[in-house]
């Protein structure tokens, strides 16, 4: 009779409505495993407090079956214990950035088609580490545990790439680029080294007729520069070299003209670049297709490659253009740097605000597809307002199909302000991924090292990698195409459910990280927040 009443007085409870916000029952209750699994997967808040140590962290995202996040359980879910929430399936897509677990101090990261590097400016024996796809040893060599002759194909974790470096614990590496299926690795004191595929004279030397590239021994060194070089970049098929005299080098496939050298063969041997670019100082270079891009000391822009996405149209009607050519872009003002993908173009200028030209999304909404002419994203969508007006954007990065922005905001000492990724080839977005305020010792932020790129079509999906270094008051801005379909895309899913957004928009945050955990739990915002809306008082960052 007891429990018949009880069931009578429960009849009559009427519980508030789920829209207001109140709490409602549970329909069931969660088992051991499901508590324990909830638990695990909570977010863990950790203040820092005022003399919090300065931290580096790697953290990744994207397609993970190929190996190139770096984390063995994403792909082999038995290759680590498991935890104690109980087994977990494989991770094909990593939709949220997940803190890779390094005891190195990484200051260089570099993201190809499926594989990762990784480097670091000690002066260890071991200054790099690859990750991912290895079919043509763009990892270097990594011998077989059972068969030490035998090479792998796939890089699960990060492992040490060995270099022959003939003063191993003086020469320190600055910089890792990464191409279609080649590598380069820039030192200070030894040259660039290269390794993978070299088909076309990417490596930089002598192209070798069926020669064998899976599990190869090789890594050329490149010395033969007028001066040091300071910087690299590896395009599909092509590679570039910038060195201290302000001269561009450059080798590998030229059919859309990439080399820059007069015509459109390949070349194995790296060669000075003329056109437009004879005697003029450069100092930065930008390639990731086959478009490629200068910034010149006086700010001026040149660009030679691939056009047929109106990258070039602003000189020429041609869709390949092989010597270098000044871009008469006046109104863009002094260039501070430029960055180049598969079909659009970014460059900064020395007031921080970001021009976009080319096809596909560009960060201005939906209308604008394609243009000759550099358009001025407006600086509200990087979190200019009336409470922050002092915000600009500092770098800026692309990857195949999506570009990155680092911004530095001396209003909010205490914390950066996030990122911001949609997609590209389909009407998209600017969106905004942030975390708590508070998180950081002020003064400390974000420092975005690499874009990934989607990976081949048999894949089918985008590999992005970005390293996060704390530097003064800075956030990270992403925006662009996670896959050229965008019927089920990686960045896109990370902040709705409905596809890809029409509009800039909002929609959702990353929680605080947790220095013990490796993963950062999201909190949804309002789905109304809309064009280029960021709440007054908000605060993002990650560390």
């Amino acid at each position: 009779m007891a429990l018949v009443a009880l069931g009578r007085v429960g009849r009559r409870l009427k519980w508030p409505s789920p829209g207001r916000g109140h709490w409602t029952p549970a329909r069931r209750s969660r088992s051991r495993r499901e508590a324990a699994e909830a638990e695990a997967g909570a977010p863990v808040v950790q203040y820092v407090g005022e003399r919090a140590a300065r931290a580096d962290r790697v953290f990744v995202w994207g397609f993970s079956f190929s190996g190139a996040l770096g984390v063995p359980t994403f792909v082999v879910p038995g290759a680590a214990p498991e935890p104690r929430a109980g087994w977990r399936p494989r991770r094909r897509i990593q939709t949220v950035p997940y803190r890779l677990e390094l005891d190195q101090k990484i200051s260089s990261a570099a993201c190809g088609y499926g594989f990762t590097l990784l480097s670091s400016r000690t002066k260890d024996i071991t200054k790099v580490w690859g990750m991912g796809l290895n079919k043509d040893s763009q990892l270097g060599f990594h011998g077989s545990r059972k068969d030490k002759t035998r090479g792998y194909e796939y890089v699960l974790e990060p492992s040490p790439v060995a270099l022959p470096l003939d003063r191993p614990q003086e020469t320190r590496v600055l910089q890792v680029a990464c191409g279609r299926a080649h590598s380069l690795i820039l030192t200070d004191g030894e040259g660039v080294f290269s390794m993978g595929n070299n088909a076309y004279g990417q490596c930089g030397r002598k192209v070798v007729e069926d020669e064998v590239y899976s599990e190869s021994h090789r890594v050329h060194r490149m010395q033969d520069f007028d001066g040091q070089v300071v910087q690299v970049a590896c395009g599909q098929d092509h590679s570039l070299f910038l060195t201290d005299r302000g001269e561009v080098y450059s080798c590998g496939w030229g059919a859309d003209g990439q080399t820059g050298l007069g015509h459109y063969n390949i070349t194995n041997t790296p060669t000075k670049l003329g056109g437009d670019l004879a005697g003029v100082e450069v100092v930065q270079v930008a390639t990731y297709g086959d478009c490629c891009l200068a910034v010149s000391a006086d700010g001026a822009v040149f660009g030679w490659g691939n056009s047929e996405y109106l990258q070039l149209a602003s000189v020429t009607d041609s869709t390949q253009v092989n010597v270098p050519r000044s871009l008469p872009f006046s109104e863009v003002g002094k260039a501070k740097q430029v960055a180049c993908g598969g079909t659009g173009c970014a460059v900064l200028n020395g007031e921080g605000c970001v021009f976009v030209w080319g096809y596909g999304i560009l960060g201005k909404g939906p209308h604008l597809v394609e243009t000759a002419v550099p358009e001025m994203i407006p600086p509200t969508l990087f979190g200019l307002t009336e409470f922050s007006p002092d915000v600009q954007v500092s770098h800026i990065r692309c990857g195949l199909s999506h570009f990155a922005a680092l911004t530095s905001d001396d209003a909010w000492r205490a914390c950066g302000r996030g990122v911001r990724c949609g997609p590209h080839g389909d009407p998209g977005q600017v969106v905004h991924l942030s975390s708590l305020p508070g998180l950081l010792e002020a003064g400390l932020g974000l420092s975005i090292s690499a874009a990934g790129t989607r990976h081949s079509p048999a894949l089918g999906w985008p590999c992005a990698l970005s390293l996060l270094t704390p530097l003064a008051g800075t956030c990270a801005e992403l925006w662009g195409c996670s896959s050229f379909s965008c019927q089920e895309c990686d960045l896109c899913h990370w902040h709705t459910q409905d596809g890809c957004p029409r509009r800039p928009q909002l929609l959702r945050s990353l929680g605080p990280l947790d220095y013990r955990a490796r993963t950062v739990a999201p909190f949804t915002l309002s789905s109304n927040t809309r064009w280029g809306h960021v709440p007054p008082g908000m605060s993002v960052c990650w560390s």
